[in-house]
This record gives structure tokens, sequence and C-alpha cells, in this order.
């Protein structure tokens, strides 16, 4: 084909002459119910499932449905160009609609909502999680292969039907197929911009360890005026060594818990100091406005690239309404651990479970319950995919793009990473306020179409060697 570069003009003058034909498409994707959660919605998780088969295979794609244990899964193939490989996967399946009643508009009927701002919003169920943003990517291979009769780089895509219902069957089905969907890298887009104007690209997922703890003192629940002060009270035990988990610092105090933890690369710790982000508006979103983390780091490094030790339930004695003087015998918490790059779970693990028991006193035991565990996910920071999108991002949105850290998990890139050994880009054009999995759902048009615009300069970055 000719030089990428100079055919992207004409791809992007094609993206926006025929939007609204994309968005038609778009339209009718949204108005299939894929709730992948409820049995009752089979059919039409695999009539979502078929509609993009069609779609890819009319547009030139070898496209097939690959049947599971649940959910079908669509791929896609077009390796004909002799540029890299990258697989691009996303999700067809979407979350439940309940409470219907706090819709204002039909939740599977699309409509187009002009806003104060000049703003369009698409607002229906899987409109920004994750219909529209796959369909950005999938119309920008469109306008490719419309006007230059081919695509730029080879491109996979994996469309699966699960991912709002946990993905059961995704791990199974890249054991069955990882040689089928192994590329140079993975993109994903199921993630929002930094804000309205900046476009990002998640480079750092957050690992996480979950534990759940029981204390066991006396062999029963007693009353607190016989035995009080005399008998050992878990609850009281449990908030101490709950206690004992921070320092004065906000730090985490458990042994070797920093050992393996390094600082943001130089040129990322840079770009956030010029990022727009406010500590004190971030707070006073929720209405707080102290920090409580580590002691000289920043709200955005709290929550995105330092590991974290959070307590998020304490279960014991009477809860019920009234009062009641008792002292149980045990008393139980739910914890949880976010990891950066470098540290192990299962280390991490142990070394909370020997905190726990060293400051354990006579009559007194302990039981744990591991709640999954997984490692944090980072793209190496000078790599040429990551460089080359940046700079296609920044031309299209006008801004420099963000390196973002993620503080939450999202496991199908360490799917990829463990089985395929592919990093992985997560570009995403979703916005904060889109009220994914709540009623009234919106996806931008900007993101729409600034997205499927996005996509065709990344793909022409990637074909430049």
């Amino acid at each position: 084909m000719t030089d990428p570069r100079a055919a992207a003009e004409a791809v992007l003058a094609h993206v926006d002459a025929n939007l609204e034909q994309s968005l038609s498409r778009l339209e009718a994707l949204l108005r299939i119910p894929s709730i992948s959660t409820e049995p009752a919605f089979a059919a039409q998780c695999r009539a979502a499932a078929e509609w993009l088969r069609a779609d890819l295979q009319g547009e030139g794609f070898e496209a097939s449905l690959r049947d599971t244990e649940g959910h079908p899964m669509v791929v896609a193939h077009d390796k004909a160009a002799e540029g890299p490989h990258v697989l691009f996967y996303g999700h067809y399946d979407v979350q439940p609609v309940d409470p219907l009643d706090l819709w204002h508009t039909d939740p599977f009927e699309p409509v187009r909502l002009v806003q104060p701002d000049g703003e369009t919003h698409i607002s229906a169920r899987g409109a920004s999680d994750d219909k529209g943003q796959l369909m950005t990517f999938v119309e920008a291979c469109r306008a490719w292969r419309a006007v230059t009769g081919s695509l730029p780089v080879k491109v996979t895509m994996l469309f699966e039907g699960e991912e709002e219902a946990g993905s059961p069957s995704l791990l199974p089905f890249l054991e069955r197929t990882g040689p089928e969907l192994t590329a140079d890298i993975a993109l994903v887009s199921d993630t929002d911009m930094w804000d309205k104007q900046t476009p990002s690209i998640v480079t750092m997922l957050r690992g996480l360890v979950g534990e759940e703890i029981e204390i066991t003192c006396a062999d029963k629940d007693l009353h607190s005026g016989m035995f009080g002060g005399a008998a050992r009270n878990p609850l009281q035990l449990l908030s101490e060594i709950i206690a004992s988990m921070r320092n004065p610092d906000g730090s985490v105090a458990l042994e070797g818990f920093y050992d393996d933890v390094a600082e943001l690369p130089p040129e990322v710790a840079e770009q956030w100091k010029r990022l727009p982000f406010s500590d004190t508006d971030f707070l006073a979103g929720v209405g707080l406005s102290v920090p409580a983390g580590e002691t000289g780091r920043t709200v955005l490094e709290q929550i995105t690239s330092r590991p974290t030790f959070e307590v998020n339930g304490m279960i014991g004695g009477y809860t019920g309404d009234g009062f009641k003087t008792v002292i149980a015998s045990k008393a139980r918490a739910k914890i949880s651990f976010r990891l950066v790059s470098g540290q192990d779970p299962d280390k991490i693990r142990e070394a909370f479970r020997a905190h726990v028991r060293a400051r354990l006193p006579a009559d007194a035991s302990v039981t744990f319950h591991a709640h999954g565990g997984s490692p944090a996910i980072a793209v190496p920071a000078d790599g040429p995919f990551l460089n080359k999108a940046l700079g296609a991002l920044g031309a299209e949105w006008g801004r420099e793009a963000a390196i973002a850290g993620s503080g939450g998990s999202i496991p199908i890139v360490g799917a990829f990473k463990r089985q395929l050994g592919m990093d992985t880009l997560l570009i995403g054009f979703a916005q904060i306020d889109d009220r994914i999995h709540s009623p009234n759902e919106k996806y931008n048009l900007t993101s729409f179409r600034k997205g499927i615009r996005s996509w065709v300069r990344v793909l022409a970055a990637f074909a430049q060697r």
C-alpha cells in the first residue's frame, strides 16, 4: 500500500465524511441486549457476537464465532500487511440495566442527547462499556480499507461476551488458541481519557492480594458484665493488629513491603507534574480534604503508582438494632493490598500472615482465607509501540498524551502477558462521567469520532518502519 502516513489524511477525511454511517452501525449493536450475567439473555449475547462476526466478515476480515462453555468469542484476522501484528481486544457483553426506573430513556434504544455545552451524548447500555469503544477500532479499520484497500498493519480482533461476568471462559480459550492470537502488541480500549481534552495510555496496572482473617478467643460469646476485663476481646485484638499495619507517616508497616517497589521513571514523574490533576479537587469530590496515604507522595501517586493496604470490612459481635452487651468469640476482617510492578503477591500474603501471627497473644488463634492474588503489570516506558501511540494521540487531540497508571486491576492484561507473552496498551476514549454500570450510561460523540480518528493515526504510526 502507499505510505501509511501520507494515506492517513485521506483516511481521516473518510472517517468524518462517513460518521453518520459509523454511528448507525454502533446504534444497531447497542440495540442488542447482550447482558452476560443473566441466563435469559444468552440468545441475545449470541446475537451480538453474530452481528460482529457478520460485520467484520463483510468488511473483509476472516471472522468466525468460537463457542465456549459460556458465550461465544468472536475472532477476526487480516494479516495481509507487511507491518507489525496487533491484537485488539474488546467485549460485546453489557451490565444489567437495573434499576430500570432510573433510566431517562430505553437502555436498548440508543438516543443522541445534545448537551448545554454542545456535546452530544449517545445514551444506551454499553455505549461506553464497551461497544462504543470497541467500534472505534472497527470503524478505523473500515476506513483504512475503504480508502486504501488494505490495512497498514496485521490485525487480529478478539471480542468476548463474558467480561461483565468475570470472563470464566477467557483463560481456557487463550490456552487453546494462544498461537493464533499472539501478536507483537495487544490493544485494549476499555479505559478513560485523562480528562475531556487529554488522551491517555494506561501502562501501569496495580496487582491485588485479597485476604480474610478470623481471630478466635473464647469458645463462645460472653456476657460483658461477667467476663469483661478478664476475657480477651477479639474485636479489640483485631483492631490493634490492623492499626499496627500503618506507620505514623501513612506507609505500610509490613516487613519487606517496599523492598521491590521502584520509583516512577523520571520522564513519567515529570509528565505527571505537567498534567492537570488537583489533589484537593479529587478528594473534595468524595467529601474529603486531607490525603491519608504516604507522607510526601501526591494523591495521584497514592492512587496509581504506590502500593496500598486497605481494610474492606470488619465483622464481629452484635451489629443489629439496639444494644447487646456481649464480648464476641470471633472477629473477622477483609483486607486488600494493591501492588505495583516488582511486588510478589505470594510474598506479600505470607508477610501479612507472619505479621498477624507475631501479634497473637495466648488464648487467641487465627485462620486465613485467600481471596485471590495477581501481580501488577507495567509496559516498558521506552517501548516503541508506546512512543508511537503517544505521538499519534498527541497529533489527534492537539496536546501531550498522558502515560497513566490505573489503581485497579484489569485481568485480561495479565492474561495476555502470562499466557501470550504480550505487552498491552490500554487506549480508551471514555469520560469519567460516562456512568458505566449505572443507569443512563452514555458515550460522548466526540469520544466516538475522535476515537476512530485516533486509531487511524495509531495504526499509521505502527506501520512506520
